[in-house]
């Protein structure tokens, strides 16, 4: 069996592209599960930074209870920077609402030229007066 001079390195080639496409895929499945867990952890962070916030209240015995809102700014923020978070706080005399972020940088898809990725989950809580 002779072999011919024009399908030499063919195969080394295909094994290249072969192994470039399972490590992109290999990628896509590992980065994009890391964006996929910090942003939930970022949505969790922003609704505790929120719940924290609403808890100052006042006029609670009154029955309509209200967000003091500097004070529930004040509180949301100080709990995002106990816990190293980033984020911001807005208040209104009903709810806190709450945006985090966070630059998740990628691992093997960095090898394709896909950078770090910024990332950001908004939640608001209310007052409950009654169960």
């Amino acid at each position: 069996m002779q072999r011919s001079k024009d399908d030499c390195g063919s195969i080394t080639a295909f094994v290249v592209m072969l192994t470039m496409t399972f490590v992109a895929c290999a990628g896509l499945a590992v980065d994009g599960g890391r964006l996929v867990a910090a942003k939930v952890q970022l949505a969790d962070q922003a609704e505790n930074a929120a719940r924290a916030g609403t808890q100052e209240i006042m006029a609670l015995r009154t029955g309509d209870p209200k967000v003091d809102v500097d004070r529930a700014i004040m509180t949301a923020e100080n709990f995002m920077a106990r816990h190293q978070i980033h984020g911001k706080a807005s208040a209104t005399p009903s709810e806190v609402t709450v945006t985090t972020t966070r630059i998740v940088t990628m691992s093997l898809l960095k090898l394709f030229g896909v950078g770090s990725r910024l990332i950001s989950a908004q939640h608001s809580a209310r007052p409950v007066t009654s169960p």
